[in-house]
């Protein structure tokens, strides 16, 4: 009999909502509330999200994000500062003991990212796994993707590019020298690439979610019943939202 997971369709949040939310799914999850759980989401406004250990000061031009009205959040996983645009989101919670999913950190990733890559598959997109947490398509970037572990629970989230406006990234985004900003433009452009980059059309976001549930389904052998977050994990994420992603403490707390 397939093991059923819940699939969570959240829309299109800001990006303290949207972090609130994965911190609220994994509690829930960690005591064994809820079963695995994936979600399907995007950002409104804009936003850049900054890894855990980075300094919110020095990758990102706050003046900027407020002009050009773009939001920003602090992770919980690690990496590097994240520009969200055009793009599906995803993340999976799910508990480390499970038969499911390694212990090893990398094969964790690989099969995550293996998920990702069937979704990309179902809509005519062939691409290949580049550890520790990147997808390339065409030789360039189509996925980032972090994991953190806690309360003996693995979350990992990550982006599928729709599209991609590298000057608009690097607006916002700090560079050590404003002198090779042209040079590290035209760099990303390299090794960055979209769906509408590859595809050559706009496959809109509803679109992708139905392949990535597929290849969420095909990788781990599972059927994704979706729902909705529930009471509780409501409750989680207004007080996530209010009592660290959205406030000052968090957000520039190196």
């Amino acid at each position: 009999m397939t093991e059923k997971w819940r699939l969570l369709l959240t829309g299109a949040n800001t990006a303290a909502i949207n972090m609130a939310i994965d911190r609220a799914v994994l509690v829930t999850n960690s005591n064994g509330k809820v079963p695995p759980t994936v979600r399907f989401y995007s950002w409104k406004p804009s936003a850049i999200s900054i890894g855990y250990f980075q300094s919110l000061e020095d990758e990102v031009d706050l003046t900027t994000c407020k002009d050009l009205n773009i939001d920003y959040v602090r992770r919980i996983t690690g990496g590097g500062a994240v520009f969200h645009e055009k793009e599906l989101t995803y993340s999976i919670v799910i508990p480390e003991s499970h038969r499911k999913i390694p212990k090893n950190i990398m094969e964790s990733y690989g099969h995550i990212c293996g998920a990702v890559m069937n979704g990309l598959s179902n809509i005519g997109i062939e691409s290949m796994y580049k550890p520790i947490n990147d997808i390339i398509a065409n030789g360039k970037k189509i996925s980032g993707n972090a994991q953190t572990r806690k309360m003996k629970t693995v979350l990992q989230h990550g982006t599928i590019l729709m599209d991609v406006d590298v000057e608009k990234m690097f607006s916002v985004l700090k560079v050590p020298n404003e002198k090779i900003k042209d040079k590290l433009i035209a760099d990303v452009k390299d090794r960055v690439t979209s769906i509408k980059h590859i595809k050559d059309k706009e496959i809109n976001f509803d679109i992708l979610a139905i392949a990535m549930k597929k290849g969420f389904e095909e990788e781990f052998d599972i059927e994704l019943v979706e729902e909705i977050l529930t009471d509780e994990e409501k409750e989680l994420t207004k007080k996530f939202e209010l009592e660290c992603f959205s406030a000052k403490e968090w957000n520039h707390r190196r």
